[in-house]
């Protein structure tokens, strides 16, 4: 599961960024991707929203420190 999760969230990441040559992987943070702040953050968690159709909320969202804990938070939010 994790793996098709991957794979949507790096075209949601390529839109967000608008780069296709990013690449993820469990410890990607915001400081390795150019561009990340916190208005592209922001951008980026509505994104994923839609594209998993789930709700995130604040205190889940503050709570990332890494992709990795993005796919995890998703495939719970998921079942």
């Amino acid at each position: 599961m994790t793996d098709s999760i991957y794979a949507r969230l790096t075209d949601v990441f390529h839109d967000v960024f608008d780069d296709d040559s990013l690449t993820l992987n469990a410890n990607t943070r915001a400081d390795d991707v150019e561009g990340w702040d916190s208005l592209t953050h922001i951008r980026l968690m509505l994104n994923v929203e839609r594209a998993f159709k789930i709700t995130l909320t604040a205190s889940e969202i503050g709570k990332l420190t890494t992709v990795g804990d993005l796919v995890e938070l998703i495939a719970r939010k998921s079942t």
